[in-house]
């Protein structure tokens, strides 16, 4: 069946389909012709809910921007093929920032807290940025007023010959009653379904290496019987019989709010983009409150002014 639900009420319907399987065993998204039927129906029931919704929920949400730099044209630190955005197209991240409104987002492609605070401004949010010398970080964004401690960067997913690679970004949200680990990465592109064993000395060699670093930091959560998040650009699709995440699934009991379905952003593609949770958080999270934030502008042009990813976002109820 397709599944349809509304990013907000008042925002532009984002679509996320269930996948159906194919008679070689992969995986495709499924195409149902009444989605605009579902469509008005989410939306009601959206708004019957909307007063529902209690003060201990928490918005997560995780975001690539796509080379989100201040950098000019012609710098040495970017490909010759980047093309930076312009202060308008900035403007219009911003613009979808406050549309998406979460309390937690996961960011990606950034270039330093200074251009990240235009997206996401400093009297809403606080960000930790990872400590990589790139150009491409990762970092974390929370809403004011939530507390939280900074852990160490999660420098092992930094594999490879070259080292270039991105470290993840660990923090610790102190809320009540319990705490929640939030841990943003963002892995080695290149190996979206192939083994990855296969390739010495190529991507997915490396994208295995980092599997090895996220397995045993989800053990050390598992064995601090803490709850926690994992979330970024895993640059994984990751459905179906994967393993990849058959690996991490492995390492502890682990719910993908993405697994079997697809995405609504620059039209129907696979998830690459995910939200992974352990431990308590498990229970947490708030069934089918699964959203992709589709963009309003279309075209070649938009997807390189804007991302190429859009925000992906879940709810957790914490518990009383």
């Amino acid at each position: 069946m397709t599944w349809l639900f509304p990013s907000d009420v008042g925002d532009r319907h984002c679509i996320v389909r269930k996948l159906v399987r194919v008679g070689d065993g992969r995986v495709k998204p499924a195409h149902d012709g009444r989605w605009v039927e579902r469509i008005v129906l989410s939306l009601l029931l959206t708004v019957l809910l909307s007063g529902l919704a209690a003060a201990t929920e928490l918005k997560l949400s995780t975001w690539n921007l796509e080379w989100l730099t201040d950098r000019q044209a012609g710098d040495r630190a970017l490909p010759a093929n980047v093309h930076p955005k312009q202060l308008a197209d900035i403007d219009h991240l911003q613009q979808y920032a406050t549309q998406l409104d979460a309390d937690v987002i996961a960011i990606q492609e950034v270039d330093g807290p200074i251009v990240a605070a235009r997206v996401f401004p400093r009297d809403k949010y606080s960000i930790q940025m990872s400590r990589d010398h790139v150009v491409q970080r990762v970092g974390i964004v929370v809403r004011q007023g939530i507390h939280y401690d900074v852990n160490p960067d999660v420098t092992t997913l930094d594999v490879g010959p070259s080292h270039a690679l991105r470290s993840g970004v660990d923090i610790t949200l102190t809320l009540q009653p319990a705490p929640l680990r939030i841990l943003a990465v963002h892995l080695k592109t290149g190996c979206f379904d192939r083994p990855l064993n296969k390739e010495p000395h190529g991507a997915c060699e490396e994208l295995e290496e980092q599997r090895t670093a996220l397995i045993d930091w989800i053990r050390a959560r598992q064995a601090d019987g803490i709850a926690f998040v994992v979330m970024g650009d895993f640059n994984r699709h990751m459905d179906g019989k994967d393993q990849f995440w058959s690996a991490l699934k492995r390492a502890a009991p682990l719910i993908r709010a993405t697994e079997g379905h697809s995405s609504p952003c620059w039209g129907s593609e696979y998830f690459i983009d995910h939200i992974i949770l352990g431990d308590a958080a498990r229970d947490w999270l708030v069934p089918d409150s699964l959203r992709v934030l589709s963009y309003r502008e279309t075209g070649d042009e938009w997807k390189e002014r804007l991302s190429d990813h859009c925000p992906v976002s879940v709810r957790l109820r914490l518990p009383d």
